[in-house]
């Protein structure tokens, strides 16, 4: 059986984020639910949050957008990414552009909290990011992984993140896929 990273992958402004950067990967399969996807390394921003779903989708975003938007020690501003990504683990100063996926991973043991990532654009390297001023975001290196990643457009609620991941679990089941 293959084992792989699951990522939901939402689309709200699709046609507005063409234009937006997304981290590098290479498509390794692609069947009429979902994409196999082998990523390169890469940089986020993340903090922990605790609340409901939508709470904790509000709190990080604010968290985190402040920190591209200057809210750093070098008072930098950093481009936003795309698309926002949604990751589940319950399976197994300069202002920088705002970049994206932005990352939800639900914490195994506890699930009213979650960590959020922005992905950082791909001329930043963890040494190069400008240090946050708010101590609740840490910034860290992914490295290389293999995804699952399911596209769909519309709102983000709970209600619509569990159908998609309830979409995607079952099309993996059914080829073996773990």
């Amino acid at each position: 059986m293959m084992m792989i990273k699951i990522l939901i992958m939402i689309l709200t402004l699709k046609g507005t984020l063409m234009a937006i950067e997304e981290p590098k990967y290479t498509l390794i399969e692609k069947n009429d639910t979902f994409e196999i996807r082998e990523y390169a390394p890469y940089v986020v921003a993340q903090t922990k949050v605790t609340g409901t779903f939508d709470e904790m989708g509000k709190q990080a975003f604010s968290i985190l957008f402040k920190y591209i938007s200057g809210e750093n020690k070098q008072r930098s501003k950093i481009k936003m990414t795309a698309p926002v990504i949604q990751e589940s683990s319950v399976r197994e100063g300069e202002k920088i552009s705002m970049t994206a996926p932005v990352i939800q991973e639900m914490n195994k043991n506890d699930k009213k909290s979650a960590t959020y990532s922005f992905v950082m654009p791909e001329t930043f390297k963890l040494d190069t990011l400008p240090l946050p001023l708010n101590k609740r975001i840490t910034l860290k290196e992914i490295p290389a992984r293999t995804v699952a990643a399911l596209q769909y457009s519309g709102s983000w609620s709970e209600k619509k993140y569990k159908q998609n991941e309830a979409i995607l679990f079952k099309a993996l089941d059914t080829l073996g896929i773990t």
